[in-house]
């Protein structure tokens, strides 16, 4: 999608019985915001206005039926459906899930059809949004189908960046995952993102190891050396500045991870325990490696709070940040790949 005008950010609105209505209304509550994008929320006016009452937002939204009545410098909540139905902020609810993925499919419908830039979604809950017409353990999952490319879920903060080579696999199953093949796709994955989307020539990558200090050789188990460090060598000599596998207990707490560009982790909690220890409440989930951005914040629904006003919005406006920033990225980069000798002109 050729951008001509402002960023059109659009926002699905996630579980509303959790805290994602509040720090997106929250987010928008800072004026300035509207001067760096357009967002629309997709999901219904009256339910937004209830919940805004409920935790004393002052922000101002704008309701549409449709988004060519999108207006710049508003929040814009675009009707995607009209009925009412009861909300209870801090419960787990099966028809609140079935509208979070109302909202989350019309957002994602507009991004095929090229009417918003970029996707931002608000948390959902992985069990009520379970049904006959959505069998996905998340966002990334449906994304990966619905978009071209290989999704890889990306941690993102302001010095770290963390992937994953298996997300929401059961801890069981992640040796059996693992292969030349998988790692390949993942680590090309990640060095396109990081040229294309954060504008860094040369990424350097390192690759976590499976096993307690990386299998010692194959003392403590052998994927690393026989799956991980051999994939890695041939990226390597390949072209692609990939190292590792390295241990993963200490490569965090002795900053390491300072060295790279990026981190690609071999399991969930192994990649995402030290990058919320290290960065939560500023950290953005990035999906890398497909044709739409989108981003999302770092954290889920937290039940405990919703409806209490006492959600930090932070993690939800540095996605929206990550998300501008990205778009303008990719554009710079079709433009630098579409016109070297143009973009060199400019840069001289």
């Amino acid at each position: 999608m050729k951008r001509t005008e402002n960023i059109i950010i659009g926002i699905s609105i996630g579980d509303l019985n959790g805290i994602g209505p509040e720090v997106v209304l929250k987010t928008f509550e800072d004026s300035r915001m509207l001067e760096l994008c357009t967002p629309v929320i997709f999901a219904n006016v009256k339910s937004l206005s209830f919940l805004r009452k409920s935790f004393e937002s002052t922000v101002n939204i704008h309701g549409i039926d449709n988004l060519e009545q999108l207006v710049p410098g508003k929040l814009n909540v675009l009707n995607v459906w009209r009925e009412g139905f009861d909300l209870a902020p801090g419960k787990l609810d099966e028809t609140v899930g079935k509208y979070a993925v109302k909202s989350f499919k019309a957002a994602v419908a507009a991004a095929q059809e090229g009417k918003i830039h970029a996707l931002v979604t608000a948390p959902i809950n992985k069990i009520n949004i379970q049904d006959e017409d959505f069998k996905f353990p998340g966002h990334t999952d449906y994304l990966n189908e619905q978009f071209e490319g290989n999704a890889l879920m990306l941690m993102v903060s302001d010095t770290l960046r963390v992937g994953l080579l298996t997300d929401h696999v059961p801890l069981a199953e992640v040796a059996s995952k693992l292969n030349e093949g998988l790692i390949r796709k993942k680590v090309e994955t990640l060095q396109k993102s990081l040229i294309q989307d954060f504008s860094i020539r040369r990424p350097r990558i390192a690759v976590l190891g499976l096993n307690p200090h990386a299998g010692d050789g194959g003392v403590i188990g052998v994927e690393d050396k026989d799956i991980i460090a051999p994939a890695i060598k041939k990226l390597f000599d390949a072209g692609t500045l990939v190292f590792g596998p390295y241990p993963a207990d200490g490569f965090f707490g002795s900053g390491q991870y300072k060295q790279f560009d990026a981190v690609l982790a071999t399991y969930h909690d192994q990649g995402l325990a030290p990058f919320k220890t290290l960065s939560f409440g500023g950290g953005v989930n990035f999906t890398a490696g497909l044709n739409v951005v989108r981003t999302s914040p770092d954290h889920g629904t937290a039940y405990d709070i919703a409806g209490k006003g006492k959600a930090d919005e932070t993690s939800f406006k540095e996605a929206v940040y990550l998300a501008i920033d990205v778009v303008h990225s990719r554009e710079h980069y079709q433009e630098m790949t579409e016109n070297p000798l143009k973009t060199k002109e400019k840069q001289l």
